[in-house]
């Protein structure tokens, strides 16, 4: 494994990945080939997670080329040395930035959207002109297979290497027999944990984009249908197998019974009355996850849903009520098709609640009261954050997508992609047709002009 790696270091080495041509060149011809594999993309997403081709367009193929585009566009802007003012101490000095590539880098993909998440950050790696190793998630075996096909056809081995395997034995080797210059993850925070500790042993720096427990805010004046649209869409869509979907709502006690009306006519409009029978609802990813969501369910009182079937993979989309605080299904991110309903009284009740499981990877607030959007804005931070809207703060290109704390560190999409993957460094031009002396030691008398200069 090691002398891939170092194959990796000495192609970079050439300087071959760093100019514009080149990278342009690559970004295109990946752009060509994941539209030639479409259909086999699609057919890969369904059998690893019933993905229709609609669903498997906007949430992986559509949201990375969306990306891909985006790239392609500016790619050339971000590329350019950036001035920058200079300060009256270093005239007649200019002062610029321009973005480096960092070398070698290690992105490492989850299993809930394998494609996207793989690929979408792979762009700002090529974009930044670096090589990369890519690891896809042994949990979606389709999908990977696709992607490695993808990959092995358009790039070299000592340029992009793509390293299949179960990621508790591959992992541990790969990261601590090699430095790279960055590591990406995307995943949960357990393992996330692991990764950074790998990472810090070699101070290598890292993106880790994790989860957490997302809250959804319901006000007093909130529109209840549209909430209950907006929340129920992505908490449903792959099943709740989203880092950013809503994983519990707070609403005011005397609106609980009216909002759960219209989520449950919300889910009955995306699936009809029986989810089992709908093409548009997908599956859990496997028995062990399977086992874990279904555990949640005798943990309070199921007001919708609650079916499931274990061979198919199965787990209908459920509300629930009347959960305890300190129930595991409030300790854990249910990354499941189940939506928790917590009532409150007051701000502060609802907020102590947020608090338990702080810095979550997104935050919700559905209100039409600009000072309420205010104070949950302020009083709840998150990796991110919607008013009147859940996760499609995450299809803004012009919107950096990251979490804090425990919901990760660093961030993508868009430009921030392409600064992620490069190093911003720092460039003092001087000339030296005029080298003035009062600069120079000895200082003695020159405090009045240095205070000056500096100050």
């Amino acid at each position: 494994m090691t002398s891939n790696i170092n194959a990796l270091k000495d192609y970079f080495s050439t300087g071959a990945t760093q100019n514009y041509a080149f990278r342009l060149l690559q970004l295109e011809r990946l752009k060509k080939a994941v539209m030639d594999s479409e259909k086999i993309l699609y057919e890969a997403l369904y059998a690893d997670l019933k993905k229709t081709d609609e669903d498997a367009w906007a949430t992986e193929v559509g949201f990375f080329l969306s990306e891909l585009n985006y790239t392609i566009k500016h790619l050339q802007e971000w590329m350019q040395p950036k001035s920058v003012a200079t300060n009256l101490v270093n005239m007649p000095s200019t002062s610029y930035t321009i973005q480096e590539p960092l070398g070698v880098v290690c992105i490492i993909a989850p299993w809930n959207y394998p494609f996207q998440l793989l690929f979408t950050p792979l762009i700002g790696a090529i974009a930044g002109g670096n090589c990369a190793v890519l690891k896809p998630s042994e949990f979606a075996p389709a999908t990977a297979k696709v992607m490695g096909k993808i990959i092995a056809d358009l790039f070299p081995d000592n340029y992009m290497l793509y390293l299949e395997g179960d990621g508790a034995t591959v992992l541990p080797p790969l990261l601590t027999e090699n430095r790279f210059d960055h590591i990406f993850y995307t995943g949960s925070t357990a393992v996330g944990k692991i990764i950074y500790k790998y990472a810090a042993e070699k101070l290598v720096p890292v993106t880790l984009e994790l989860g957490g427990k997302s809250p959804a805010v319901i006000t007093a004046d909130a529109n209840l249908r549209v909430a209950a649209r907006r929340l129920a869409s992505p908490k449903f869509s792959n099943c709740g197998q989203m880092c950013i979907a809503p994983d519990y709502i707070l609403v005011p006690s005397e609106l609980k019974d009216k909002l759960i009306k219209e989520l449950i006519k919300a889910i009955q409009s995306f699936y009809g009355a029986d989810a089992a029978a709908s093409e548009h609802y997908g599956k859990i990813i496997n028995d062990k996850q399977w086992l874990r969501i279904t555990s949640y369910l005798s943990e309070g009182e199921i007001v919708y849903g609650g079916k499931s079937n274990r061979e198919k993979l199965f787990i209908e989309p459920t509300i629930m009520i009347g959960i305890q605080p300190e129930a595991k299904i409030m300790q854990d991110e249910i990354f499941g098709p189940i939506l928790p309903i917590l009532t409150y009284a007051s701000k502060e009740e609802a907020l102590a609640i947020i608090q338990k499981n702080p810095n979550p990877l997104a935050f919700y607030v559905f209100t039409e009261n600009k000072a309420d959007e205010q104070y949950w804005l302020t009083n709840v931070p998150s990796g991110g954050a919607c008013v009147n809207n859940a996760t499609m703060h995450i299809t803004n290109h012009d919107l950096p997508f990251g979490g804090r704390g425990y919901s990760g560190t660093g961030g993508y999409h868009g430009k921030l992609s392409f600064d992620t993957f490069t190093h911003t460094k720092s460039v003092l031009k001087t000339p030296t047709w005029i080298d003035p002396s009062f600069k120079y030691p000895p200082y003695k008398g020159k405090a009045w002009l240095l205070k000056r200069l500096i100050g």
